[in-house]
């Protein structure tokens, strides 16, 4: 026991938040420079020679230039294990997002100098916030013109309502910083002009802000400006406190420059020593701390085809407690069965290691017999026991969808269950329709990438069109009674996977209007099984 909890105290397993194009997955892809994992950095949005980011591992997203799926990556550094949780920015993926957060210990959340807090940034912030897992900030593009950062300041205590401890602080003028002060050891990093566009590691300088050195390099007015700023931050800036880290009250604050490495690994230092080691998770059988001797994961992912060749589908666990083993068997909570996890493997990006062992913190992914599902519970054997259910989102968009050429319906089943068990979009069927299924998502992004997976990893062309309806709710009720609802003449009655009904129609209003007309049902905006993301038995 106590091996495995000296072991997980040195994880440390996160989450990048932000709005699309802050540079997320370019922070993502500088963290692995600076750790060792990769030797050259690539461009999400690469010119010509370069290679694309290695957590956009899926073709559409190298295309388009998003990440469209939550990607794994692992790499050692300074005796820490560390576990990033690259999300999509992008808000029609927020269900991917919300259910990656819950595997993460602790949250990065990307700003932009320029726009500041963005409104896909507060929607995840606040799913971070209720979970009250720590929270650090990294004020990005420093070298692009951006806002005053004590204006940044002041807009996140004041939009988020959590205060913003700057642990270092941008040297230089708008547009034109030249490094970084180091609060903690009061130092000042000057960083060397990039000529890598930031595929290499650079270079920089660092000593105390009172040597005459930097204060000629800096010049008078610049170096004069930067002690004013940090006697202002002194005096009146909040106090440093670890345990308001903790409860994700305060968030500490660094500034800097992914796409050119400016401020990058004394980011990377600083976060691993004070963001925080595996906490105990709740479950049916109340906390379950890391410590404990007995084995235990959830199910927060699962992703076909990350190998075309073999058609393969890996599910992603996060290690809550014991220590994992090589072929080890486990119970499968959902299904009451045993299963032998025989080819645990963890990731960069694509590309997998086979693991002999892991530890709470980590993440590694296992082959999919068929019986997994998002959100599961896997436990020492003996034991049986759930983690917190995941949050379950009403989609807003619908589409009807069926296979081009009926020759194919094999596949496109194959395919739709497949992609649908990864939660990329939610599937419901009209019943006695075979041929085509319903679709739902927050976004309309998701309908392409579900039209263009089809094609390129199942062969299959699609006829998709939209529906006219905009609120999905589920039905319940002691004696409920589909065929004797009321004022459903421009709704649809569908099921989802778990054949539980439910209506699709246009708007609030509708929805009000069958409220009134129909007093004994219950129109419940998300399904009442705590575990409705368990994708088993479609």
């Amino acid at each position: 026991m106590q091996d495995t909890m000296s072991t997980a105290s040195q994880r440390r397993t996160f989450a990048i938040i932000s709005h699309p194009d802050a540079g997320k997955t370019t922070l993502t892809e500088k963290l692995l420079l600076y750790g060792g994992a990769i030797h050259l950095a690539g461009s999400v949005k690469a010119r010509k020679a370069q290679k694309h980011a290695v957590s956009d591992w899926m073709e559409i997203e190298k295309q388009r230039g998003i990440s469209v799926t939550s990607s794994v990556l692992q790499f050692d550094y300074q005796g820490y294990r560390v576990n990033i949780l690259d999300t999509p920015g992008h808000q029609d993926f927020s269900e991917d997002t919300y259910r990656t957060l819950m595997a993460a210990d602790s949250a990065v959340m990307l700003i932009d100098v320029a726009k500041g807090v963005e409104e896909q940034t507060k929607k995840l912030f606040r799913v971070c916030k209720q979970r009250g897992i720590p929270i650090f900030t990294f004020v990005n593009k420093l070298d692009h013109f951006g806002r005053n950062p004590f204006d940044l300041m002041e807009e996140i205590e004041k939009t988020l309502g959590i205060r913003a401890y700057p642990m270092n602080w941008p040297v230089g003028v708008d547009g034109n910083y030249k490094g970084i002060y180091n609060r903690r050891q009061a130092r000042v990093e000057l960083f060397d002009k990039d000529s890598s566009h930031g595929q290499k590691m650079v270079a920089s300088t660092a000593g105390s802000v009172d040597d005459p050195v930097f204060r000629q390099l800096l010049g008078e007015e610049i170096h004069q400006s930067l002690c004013d700023d940090i006697a202002l931050l002194d005096m009146a800036g909040d106090q440093f406190d670890p345990e308001k880290v903790a409860h994700g009250e305060l968030t500490p604050m660094f500034f800097g420059s992914a796409m050119t490495n400016f401020g990058v690994q004394p980011f990377l230092e600083s976060f691993l020593e004070l963001a925080p080691p595996p906490a105990p998770r709740i479950s049916s059988a109340g906390p379950i701390r890391p410590d404990s001797a007995d084995f235990s994961a959830f199910i927060f992912k699962i992703q076909a085809n990350m190998n075309p060749a073999h058609r393969d589908r890996i599910v992603f666990m996060r290690i809550c407690s014991g220590k994992f083993e090589r072929g080890m068997t486990v119970y499968h909570v959902q299904s009451a069965k045993q299963v032998r996890l025989s080819q645990p493997q963890q990731f960069l990006a694509q590309d997998r290691t086979i693991v002999e062992e892991a530890f709470p913190g980590d993440i590694i992914g296992v082959f999919d017999p068929g019986m997994f599902g998002i959100g599961d519970t896997l436990c020492q054997v003996g034991r049986d026991f759930r983690f917190q259910g995941f949050p379950v989102f009403p989609p807003e968009q619908f589409a009807r969808v069926q296979a081009k050429d009926t020759m194919k319906r094999k596949q496109f089943l194959k395919g739709m269950t497949q992609i649908t068990q990864e939660g990329a979009v939610q599937v419901f069927r009209q019943p006695d329709m075979v041929e085509s299924f319903i679709i739902g998502a927050v976004g309309s992004l998701q309908f392409d990438v579900l039209q263009y997976r089809l094609k390129q990893e199942y062969g299959v062309d699609i006829l998709m069109n939209t529906l006219p309806y905009g609120v999905a709710r589920w039905l319940e009720g002691e004696n409920l009674n589909l065929k004797a609802l009321k004022g459903l003449d421009n709704g649809m009655v569908v099921q989802d996977i778990k054949e539980r009904p439910l209506i699709l129609i246009s708007n609030e209003w509708q929805l009000n209007w069958l409220r009134e007309r129909n007093p004994g049902v219950e129109f419940q905006a998300t399904p009442s099984d705590p575990q409705s993301l368990s994708l088993t038995g479609t």
